[in-house]
Parts: structure tokens; sequence; C-alpha cells
């Protein structure tokens, strides 16, 4: 029987401002350094489409979604489908996915959940996936 309710979590502590991190999710140039490459457009609101382009192990893709929720420095929760998954592009066929922020000390916590994942391996994959783009976005951003 296939559950829709197993959750990938990822997460990582950059030392930088929460403004400095969130910048760096919602800037499309940024976003190409530690999100595998994606060219991604949206413009940030509400509602919105975001839409990400690019190549995953030597296949193009172009994933769709929607601006669920935005709350600057705090919350940025999309709606996500992708081709690759070679399922429908349907309501039961998209995650959502949740970043959040939390800042001390001039440091940020991002926690990120994905859900709707359809199997426990399914699950491991995205949470593998996830860590490695919010390390990406770690190292990215510390740099700079």
């Amino acid at each position: 029987m296939e559950t829709t309710e197993i959750i990938a979590n990822a997460h990582t502590t950059i030392n930088a401002t929460v403004s400095r991190v969130w910048r760096a999710l919602v800037t499309p140039a940024e976003i190409k350094v530690y999100m595998f490459g994606a060219t991604v457009e949206s413009d940030w609101k509400e509602g919105s489409p975001i839409v990400w382009k690019g190549e995953w192990k030597g296949k193009p893709y172009e994933d769709r979604g929607v601006i669920l929720n935005i709350d600057p420095g705090h919350t940025l929760r999309y709606s996500h489908w992708s081709p690759l998954s070679g399922r429908p592009d349907t309501p039961e066929n998209r995650h959502t996915v949740t970043i959040e922020l939390a800042g001390e000390s001039g440091r940020t916590l991002v926690s990120l959940a994905q859900d709707n994942n359809k199997t426990a391996e399914e699950q491991v994959s995205s949470s593998k996936n996830w860590t490695t783009m919010l390390e990406g976005l770690k190292k990215s951003v510390e740099q700079s």
C-alpha cells in the first residue's frame, strides 16, 4: 500500500545571517550554483509558478511547481513535480517542499522537508538529494 505521508528531511547550519541565506534561496544566479546547475524562473510571489530547468543524470528536465507560501527570512514553501518521476503532473504526484530558516548569533539553521514520498526508498533518495543541495548552499554562501 502506498502512503503519501513519508517525509524526507534535511538540515544544515550556515555561518551567515538569515538575510544572506534567504537571498541565496531566491536569487536564480545563486540557486544555479548550489542546486545541481538548475536554471530557476519565478517572481517569488505566493501563487506564482516556479520552474526549474536543467540536466539530471544526463537527462534534460523541466520541473514545475507553485509558490505556496513565502515569508521572507523565515519560510519558503512550494509544490514540486518532475517529469523524471515518471508520474503524471497531477496533485497527488506533487511534493510540497518547505524550507524554514532560524537565525542565532549570525548563523542560520536551514530545515527542509519534502512530503509525499511514495516509498521509504524514495524518501531516502530525496533526503540524500536535499542534503547534497543544502551542503552546496552552505558552501556557496560561506565562500561568498
